[in-house]
């Protein structure tokens, strides 16, 4: 499919899907969210995809936001709205299969931010802010920030931000736990392909369960969780990849995973 508002590239079995407003520091409006959540579900259905980074046309802003020039003229009705498709859009990104890297690379605010935090991994440059400002518009986090954020950074530190509004640095993002790592902008596209290709060399069926049990296992308690992960890792031994990765193990040599 051709998008107006989106680039998808292939690298290998990495998909890099860029937001490309650059105009509007790649703020989200409806019609990029819903390119987005198509785009997902083309890339979720995509046994060749074996992971996904997510970033920024430019090197100013990964997401700027959500795009206030729509929301200023919004009822209640259609702020909810809105709401609910960025809600099911940043979903997709939590339950497809594959592990989704956002390589942060500028303003990460409001539903950038939020965007963010929908994925597995997050890896910032050291030019990237991070926060909800929300409150300084007379608006509160929609796309998902009220809930994602304490679950990653803890109520306290979640509270601040959200009831402030204050923009973070990346050094200050890697303190409280909200991105994995920092890099020189120049550099981080560079290692946000390097994790991902060392991602897609593992045994693609691990991979994709280790991300569900994740997911799932985070929204029920500790007894539910741990016997989902005892599915999991039961399903594992149906798989031709679990036989070779223990037998090059015992081997001593490099296993070949075939997805299978």
């Amino acid at each position: 499919m051709n998008y107006t508002n989106l680039l998808l590239e292939k690298n290998g079995a990495v998909a890099v899907l860029t937001i490309n407003r650059p105009k509007a520091l790649n703020a989200l409006n409806s019609d990029t969210l819903k390119e987005l959540s198509a785009v997902l579900d083309e890339l979720g259905s995509d046994s060749g995809v074996k992971a996904v980074i997510i970033t920024g046309s430019g090197e100013k802003a990964f997401i700027a936001g959500a795009d206030i020039s729509q929301m200023k003229e919004f009822n209640a009705i259609e702020g909810r709205r809105f709401a609910l498709l960025g809600h099911a859009t940043f979903r997709k990104l939590e339950l497809m299969p594959q592990p989704v890297i956002a390589a942060i690379n500028g303003f990460a605010l409001g539903g950038g931010c939020e965007l963010a935090m929908a994925c597995d991994i997050r890896m910032a440059g050291e030019n990237a802010k991070f926060g909800q400002p929300e409150v300084t518009l007379g608006l509160t986090a929609g796309f998902g920030g009220t809930q994602r954020l304490p679950r990653l950074v803890g109520t306290g530190i979640a509270s601040e931000l959200l009831f402030t509004g204050d923009v973070i640095d990346a050094k200050e993002a890697h303190r409280i736990g909200l991105v994995n790592k920092v890099y020189p902008l120049d550099t981080l596209m560079e290692e946000a392909l390097k994790l991902a290709k060392r991602i897609s060399g593992r045994a693609p069926a691990a991979v994709q369960l280790s991300k569900s049990a994740i997911q799932r296992g985070m929204n029920m308690d500790i007894d539910s969780a741990q016997a989902y992960e005892a599915e999991v890792f039961g399903l594992t031994f149906s798989t031709q990849d679990q036989t070779e990765g223990c037998g090059a193990f015992l081997e001593k040599r490099k296993p070949v995973f075939e997805g299978k």
